[in-house]
């Protein structure tokens, strides 16, 4: 696959995702690699609401996302956004208690504006753990108020420490029938412990969609990026 099939459009979004995963991730117990038995309400399934779902999927968090829009939540479900699409509350709360659980990662979305799934989320006493970065709606904001002042978590921005530089390769053709030795080789060189970007690694193929199944991307510090560029030669994006 050639590098311009990948337009700088398609890798910001990368970016894009990476970054609202490693906002997300900030939340996850140090020891742990995983947002396993928590509850994320992505709100909109607009381009942010979709960025922050996929970046749940990965963190393995469980999603409850709406969408008043038809086409909106049928592209959702072609792209492996959403793994169900339920028409209520109670149908996306069945789902949801029983991967969070289990701490399975799984992604909702209910076919109901998100105004009216808040206001029914506030009336039945569910309260996320984890909420986007600002009210999805003028509408909702002192909704999602309220479920601030309860005890839920907006996402914020967390810097990273030091100099970071965001990596991404094409899988090389040697490894091409072998992408898991790819991933071996990546991995053996991240610093000991960094267990978000090895579930990063991991997961992001799986959720970033087909179209990005031979990149693999990962965010380091500087010393990190010249130990891999030296092993795997100059990536095709190096912020």
């Amino acid at each position: 696959m050639p590098i311009n099939s990948h337009p700088p459009d398609a890798l910001s979004f990368i970016a894009e995702v990476e970054q609202a995963y490693a906002n997300l991730m900030h939340f996850a117990a140090p020891s742990e690699d995983s947002l396993g038995g928590k509850l994320l309400y992505a709100g909109e399934l607009d381009e942010r609401g979709r960025i922050l779902a996929i970046a749940g999927n990965v963190g393995g968090a469980a999603t409850l996302a709406a969408s008043a829009h038809a086409t909106t939540l049928r592209q959702a479900m072609r792209s492996g956004v959403i793994d169900f699409l339920v028409n209520s509350l109670d149908e996306a709360l069945r789902i949801l208690k029983n991967e969070i659980r289990k701490r399975e990662p799984v992604s909702v979305a209910v076919s109901i504006a998100p105004q009216a799934i808040v206001k029914e989320m506030l009336g039945r006493g569910v309260l996320p753990d984890l909420l986007p970065p600002q009210p999805q709606s003028t509408s909702a904001d002192s909704q999602i108020e309220t479920f601030i002042a309860q005890g839920a978590q907006p996402i914020a921005p967390v810097p990273f420490q030091g100099a970071s530089k965001l990596l991404i390769w094409q899988i090389p053709a040697e490894f091409v029938q072998r992408p898991a030795a790819f991933d071996a080789l990546l991995l053996q060189h991240l610093p000991a412990g960094d267990h978000a970007t090895s579930r990063w690694l991991r997961q992001s193929p799986r959720y970033l969609g087909p179209q990005f199944r031979r990149l693999r991307s990962l965010t380091c510090d500087e010393e990190t990026a010249s130990k891999l560029i030296d092993v795997l030669g100059s990536p095709f994006q190096n912020n």
